[in-house]
């Protein structure tokens, strides 16, 4: 790729990139400062051209917040509820197994699971409801729980180790874990932002065990609320460094803070050039980890779609009934058809294919017996 055209200042970076070379921090923090956008582009596409060719992915899943009843109150989440607050929810495992059971007629291949952190919920009700979730279907992938709900079910729930938990839980179907709950990594950020919530390195030790144990998981940021760009790279350095150590990471999905109706509503949303930086700055950074998703459901479809020229190759999936975002005050759709999506990857001059969990190729949704990887720059195949 010709990158003569770039800016003086970003030509060192453009070089580490043509060679496959790692940025640095400071690199890092360049690009977040540099407001030449289309050189951004350039460089996140290439970095997604060397990684995945034209493709880009989605999933046919379905989201499930089980409950929003939590004994945190962190300042950024609308969606956490006391019991007896008046928006509070909690769904009945037949509920829940019903809502799986229309979905699957959909032909989705995951469940992405996750809720608050449920004061009097036992261990019986979470064993039960991924055991129920799993015979509905035995290829049915059970992504669920972020790593603050494994640490509320091991230490207050199950007592017992959080590697202990995380064994009981796959023993009755749970597939992969989500990555929420990162946030912004930084003690003093989250001090303030979520005061009460598990550490950076506890988050991290969760996801570190799931990996030791041969799970995959995904990685998450939610960023343009307090936290400064300085923060928001280390925030990448902790994961790149994890990543390093385990490679259990498939993708990275980065979140805009919803402001809205949280109590941090004279926040300024993040603009739609933020994102795009953002996404382009991680997409060239975490240089360990294959995926970067745009997450429609915060950004928009319309920005999501020219995310594909800043480094994404994942549009996340179907949804089918999103809350969290939703409930801080989100305005876009609850879901999306496979015809919409496909159409945008088109429209983006990208090539759509279906994906499951662990961004294995897939055909469609009844033909899992022959999963491959999402081709990579030097395996791409003709369809």
């Amino acid at each position: 790729m010709n990158f003569s055209l770039l800016p003086h200042e970003l030509r060192p970076i453009a070089e580490k990139v043509e060679q496959q070379q790692r940025i640095s921090e400071a690199d890092a923090l360049k690009l977040l400062r540099c407001n030449d956008l289309n050189a951004l582009g350039v460089l996140a596409s290439a970095v997604r051209e060397q990684k995945n060719g034209n493709y880009v992915s989605y999933i046919l899943n379905r989201y499930i917040n089980y409950s929003n009843v939590c004994i945190l109150s962190c300042q950024f989440c609308a969606f956490a509820a006391r019991k007896r607050d008046p928006h509070a929810f909690e769904l009945a495992i037949d509920e829940i197994e019903a809502a799986v059971r229309d979905a699957l007629q959909s032909g989705i291949t995951e469940v992405h699971m996750v809720g608050g952190l449920h004061p009097t919920l036992d261990k019986a009700w979470y064993i039960e409801l991924v055991r129920r979730i799993r015979a509905l279907d035995p290829e049915l992938t059970i992504k669920a729980f972020t790593a603050i709900e494994i640490r509320h079910l091991a230490q207050r729930i199950f007592k017992t180790s959080i590697r202990d938990t995380l064994e009981q839980l796959r023993e009755v179907g749970l597939g992969a874990l989500t990555g929420g709950g990162a946030e912004i990594f930084d003690a003093d950020v989250r001090d303030e932002l979520c005061r009460g919530k598990e550490s950076a390195d506890e988050w991290l030790e969760v996801h570190r065990t799931w990996h030791q144990m041969g799970g995959r998981s995904t990685c998450t940021m939610l960023y343009g609320h307090i936290e400064t760009l300085e923060q928001r790279v280390d925030h990448l350095r902790q994961i790149r460094e994890l990543q390093d150590e385990t490679g259990g990471f498939t993708g990275f999905v980065p979140f805009a803070f919803e402001p809205r109706t949280t109590v941090l509503a004279h926040v300024k949303p993040a603009s739609a050039v933020e994102q795009l930086r953002t996404l382009a700055t991680s997409r060239i950074y975490l240089d360990n980890i294959d995926h970067l998703t745009a997450y429609w459901v915060s950004m928009g479809l319309p920005l999501a779609q020219v995310a594909l020229s800043f480094g994404v190759d994942d549009l996340h999936g179907t949804i089918m009934e999103e809350k969290i975002f939703h409930m801080a005050g989100a305005n876009t759709p609850q879901d999306l058809t496979v015809k919409t999506i496909e159409h945008v990857i088109r429209e983006a001059g990208r090539e759509p294919v279906q994906r499951d969990s662990y961004y294995r190729r897939i055909s469609s949704a009844t033909d899992r017996a022959n999963l491959t990887p999402v081709p990579q720059r030097d395996e791409l195949v003709c369809a």
